[in-house]
């Protein structure tokens, strides 16, 4: 097929696409949306810029050709970063399509549909109750922040001991289960995220690393992979890391001749939008200040037995009023 049968097929799916679709880029995860389609254009605007963008033709030609010079699957690594939508664009064509996994735009018979496509929420979805997540360290965070509000920590030293004993249990718990949520994501977000590639969501971003280690091997070994370089072994009667590095310097030797090398990836934080962070928790401030009825009445009943419970299990209690109390029982 011809680009220009491609061309005006793709121009017949983005007129069919919903007005309220929320498109991404296939590497960065910007969201934007197609606000116009015209006969050799396609306009589309990022969801944090005011800004329209046209996407021309003859460049969508460009990735077309791509794709064919590579038999049909084409690596987004190679995408510059302005050229990422057009990506997500042509995917909504019907025999193309973006393999997350991959990494590629593939051009197959068998598209499945894109999945940077996303429709927003309807008004009936967002009208919907909010329903509670079955993680620990939600209820943990519901607690701290609750404590949090009901003591005066400007300054710490000034605070009650219990209080400060049911701060660092919450605190405690949080970071526990809330590292524990944190693993389990990083191991989902490897398997999308492409190698220093940022990705952005609406608090911050990520991007995939790679973590070098690097231990020395068995003595024996690297005393004498040092000795057939012509290092004398009475030099390194004690394998220590700086002197085998300084001896590295001089000989022909690997770095993996004498040390155990591993890499491991990993997710790291890479910036945190804390505007919007506050923007989000006055939202949530003004939102439970609101909150009124039998509903809420509720939901503050639980949190008092919650906290009644904490009290109960952090407060400091002598041997002895342990021991009165159980000669009581």
């Amino acid at each position: 097929m011809s680009f220009t049968a491609t061309w005006h097929n793709l121009l017949d799916n983005l007129d069919e696409l919903p007005s309220d679709a929320t498109l991404v880029t296939p590497l960065s995860r910007k969201a934007f949306t197609v606000t116009d389609v015209q006969q050799s254009r396609v306009v589309i605007q990022y969801r944090d810029d005011d800004e329209s963008i046209p996407l021309q033709q003859d460049q969508f030609e460009t990735l077309y050709r791509r794709i064919q010079d590579t038999h049909g699957a084409f690596d987004l690594d190679r995408l510059p970063p302005d050229a990422e939508p057009y990506a997500t664009v042509l995917s909504l064509h019907p025999r193309f399509e973006v393999n997350d996994r991959d990494g590629t735009l593939a051009e197959s018979d068998n598209s499945t549909g894109s999945p940077l496509v996303k429709a927003q929420a309807s008004a009936d979805d967002a009208d919907q109750e909010r329903a509670e997540p079955d993680v620990d360290v939600y209820a943990d965070a519901l607690l701290l922040i609750d404590a949090l509000e009901r003591h005066d920590l400007a300054t710490l030293e000034n605070a009650e001991t219990p209080a400060l004993v049911n701060l660092y249990t919450l605190l405690s718990d949080v970071q526990r289960n809330a590292n524990a949520l944190r693993k389990d994501i990083r191991s989902i977000l490897l398997d999308r995220l492409h190698h220093d590639q940022p990705v952005s969501g609406q608090f911050g971003s990520v991007q995939r690393t790679t973590r070098r280690n690097r231990s020395l091997k068995d003595d024996a070994l690297v005393l004498n992979a040092f000795e057939s370089a012509g290092i004398e072994r009475e030099r390194l009667t004690t394998v220590d890391p700086d002197k085998v590095d300084d001896a590295l310097d001089v000989t022909e030797l690997a770095e993996d001749d004498v040390y155990e090398i591993d890499q491991s990836e990993y997710v790291r934080k890479a910036d945190v939008d804390e505007d919007e962070k506050e923007t989000r928790l006055q939202g949530l401030k003004d939102q439970l200040a609101a909150t009124e009825g039998d509903e809420a009445e509720e939901l503050r009943k639980e949190i008092d037995e919650l906290e009644d419970r904490i009290d109960e299990l952090t407060e400091f209690r002598s041997g002895r009023s342990f021991h009165e109390s159980s000669a009581g029982e």
